[in-house]
């Protein structure tokens, strides 16, 4: 039986007791790994003078975590510079932060370069490969430089932009040419899917054979939506079991009778937190009789600090954050609770159940897996109501969520308003309908599909001749 080999930026390797990571990708290869086993290639988290050129290895029951160390240079110039100054910003469609160092792509090629390298030496004949995310877009085709004719998929965590904004980076088309070296690309949404296929055409001529095939001479490349879920009964569970978690009796016991609204997000521009709490405050102004009698909940983990953007953001987080409590605030009552600390699993469920309505509001996000956890957390008989962003990849599949534009903060105070005024029928109606379609499309069923796809593709007949510049 063919191997599963995951190749991702950093590798979340099982704590001493056995525990997995409850978040992220380690949740969503879960269920990949159950039915292989298989290597999880990638960073270690860790900076060394002089690391390795082999990874280190752990057995952890069927999979083995290969770990590779990198320089600080690696780190400065693959992650923190083109991988998140360069690349982050241009998928999320901010072409205006965007920074391009020719140094910083260097060091973007020769760390994926170093990762094939090591690679290369412990892949199988007839493994199967599956590389996750932006970090390493290039993987394939260095692997394909050195020989090996496996087949590798690709699966792309965050939106993939219109040709016309992804054109705006240099190195854009050696990154389009790269991709053509995996057998299978996975995107969140067939409209991601669409502009990948777009802009391969518009490059390279390509021609698009069957639905989502790219046919580019001798090299096919299958280009395919796969919205990745979540673990819907794992969070269900959590979320029933919560009442007695300490931090969601003593929030239940502040709030009183006030409606609780809640927002989860890592601390970063795409997601919109300025913006949204200017709705919220837009909220408060137009229903000065809903002052005091409700509070919202945001939580949101810091990321990337070594970033510039980031810290200006945090900065500006907080100066908004001021100012709202500050003009609005009563003794007794704060508008705005601001979380910074990372809660497990099971205190996020338990917050998201009390939550009357999730403010899921992001300016641009590939999927948004909070949208889904606020739904698999509600009480069946008493739901709550998500607000949702059209651009988040969820929007596509939550369409009984009230949909909103980010930018426009009247919008998403009026939805906040109907949501919170939304009488029980309708929201369990519209609940029940975004849980057939979370439940339909967990992780569990993203997982088999991406693979089933991937291991079926060697009836596409592919060769390896170069795409032509």
């Amino acid at each position: 039986m063919s191997r599963l080999v995951v190749v991702s930026n950093r590798v979340a390797v099982p704590d001493p007791t056995g525990k997995g990571s409850a978040g992220g990708l380690a949740v969503a290869l879960r269920e990949a790994f159950q039915a292989y086993q298989g290597i999880w290639f990638g960073w270690s988290g860790k900076v060394a003078a002089h690391p390795s050129s082999q990874p280190k290895l752990v057995d952890k029951e069927r999979v083995q975590y290969a770990l590779m160390d990198l320089t600080s240079l690696d780190r400065q110039e693959y992650y923190n510079g083109f991988a998140n100054r360069a690349l982050w910003p241009i998928m999320h469609y901010r072409i205006g932060l965007s920074e391009f160092s020719r140094a910083d792509y260097a060091g973007y090629l020769r760390v994926n370069r170093t990762f094939a390298t090591a690679l290369a030496q412990m892949v199988r004949p007839d493994d199967l490969v599956w590389v996750h995310d932006y970090h390493l877009i290039p993987l394939a085709a260095e692997m394909r430089a050195l020989g090996l004719t496996n087949r590798i998929g690709y699966f792309h965590h965050i939106p993939w932009p219109a040709p016309e904004v992804l054109g705006t980076l240099p190195g854009s088309r050696e990154l389009l040419r790269a991709i053509t070296d995996y057998d299978l690309v996975g995107m969140q949404t067939d409209r991601d899917a669409d502009n990948l296929r777009r802009a391969l055409m518009q490059e390279f001529g390509a021609a698009q054979r069957k639905a989502d095939i790219v046919d580019l001479g001798e090299r096919q490349t299958r280009v395919k939506g796969y919205p990745i879920g979540i673990d819907v009964r794992g969070f269900e569970q959590a979320a029933q079991r919560s009442g007695n978690h300490r931090i969601v009796r003593q929030t239940a016991a502040g709030l009183g009778s006030r409606q609780l609204i809640i927002g989860v997000d890592r601390l970063d521009y795409s997601k919109g937190i300025p913006e949204r709490m200017e709705a919220f405050e837009r909220f408060l102004i137009g229903n000065p009789d809903q002052r005091g009698r409700v509070t919202y909940l945001q939580i949101t983990p810091t990321s990337r600090s070594e970033v510039p953007e980031y810290a200006t953001l945090s900065r500006v987080v907080n100066e908004t954050l001021g100012r709202i409590n500050g003009s609005l605030g009563e003794p007794g009552w704060v508008p705005i609770h601001y979380v910074n600390s990372t809660y497990p699993r099971s205190v996020l469920a338990g917050l998201h159940r009390l939550a009357k309505v999730g403010l899921v509001t992001p300016m641009r996000d590939g999927m948004n897996l909070v949208a889904k956890e606020y739904v698999a957390a509600q009480n069946p008989e008493d739901p709550g109501v998500l607000v949702l962003s059209k651009f988040a990849g969820a929007a596509q599949q939550l369409t009984d969520a009230l949909i909103v534009n980010p930018n426009d903060k009247f919008e998403v105070a009026e939805a906040i308003r109907d949501a919170l005024y939304m009488d029980r029928t309708e929201r369990i109606t519209r609940w029940e309908r975004m849980m057939n379609a979370i439940r339909e499309t967990d992780v569990s069923w993203w997982a088999a599909t991406f693979l089933r796809d991937l291991s079926g593709n060697k009836s596409l007949g592919r060769t390896r001749t170069q795409v032509r510049a």
